[in-house]
């Protein structure tokens, strides 16, 4: 005889329940799988009609007609690139609006992108219409003043370039740098 308290309690849970009912959680996975599936491609149909709506932006530099001017590189975050006066419209085509690392240089000529993962980008000093600090650019959103936002134009677009340098020390020179630039190409067309 049994003479434990829990005796009779354990004698009626000796047959141990189902776990698991398998075709329903086959379908549950089925359907999770399912709708990420048509999220990505949703998501993916999204991407490329962007791209056909941004077909008429002109094909930007990829590189500086003379690397060798350029001064030594701020490493930072390229944030992206954005329809001027509309900061959540990103440019996707030529890899404007991917958000890769980056090193920053510039020299007389103009300002240079080199990316990691993505297309490089040379914006010409001649094209940059204004240099501003701003809390983000191309649907990305930082700190107050931390995303150097350069104006420029390409073709008949007029864009927002963003770059947050890793530190402030190059987020300081990086702006210095620009504004320079840019005042020194205004300088020489007003003489031209």
């Amino acid at each position: 005889m049994n003479t434990s308290p829990w005796g009779a309690f354990t004698a009626d849970y000796t047959q141990q329940a189902t776990v698991t009912d398998w075709p329903v959680r086959i379908a549950l996975v089925a359907v999770v799988l399912g709708l990420i599936a048509l999220a990505l491609w949703g998501m993916r149909r999204g991407w490329r009609r962007r791209q056909q709506s941004q077909s008429w932006i002109a094909e930007p530099m990829e590189a500086p007609p003379d690397a060798g001017a350029l001064g030594a590189p701020v490493p930072g975050l390229f944030v992206g690139t954005a329809i001027h006066g509309d900061w959540m419209n990103r440019v996707v085509v030529f890899d404007l609006g991917v958000r890769s690392r980056a090193d920053a240089s510039w020299g007389q000529d103009g300002l240079w992108f080199e990316r990691e993962g993505a297309r490089d980008l040379f914006v010409p000093a001649a094209a940059v219409e204004s240099i501003r600090t701003d809390r983000g650019v191309a649907g990305t959103v930082r700190a107050r003043d931390s995303v150097i936002v350069v104006t420029w134009r390409l073709g008949e677009a007029v864009l927002d370039t963003g770059f947050r340098a890793d530190d402030t020390d190059g987020h300081g020179t990086v702006l210095d740098g620009l504004t320079a630039t840019v005042a020194a190409s205004a300088h020489e067309a007003g003489e031209k």
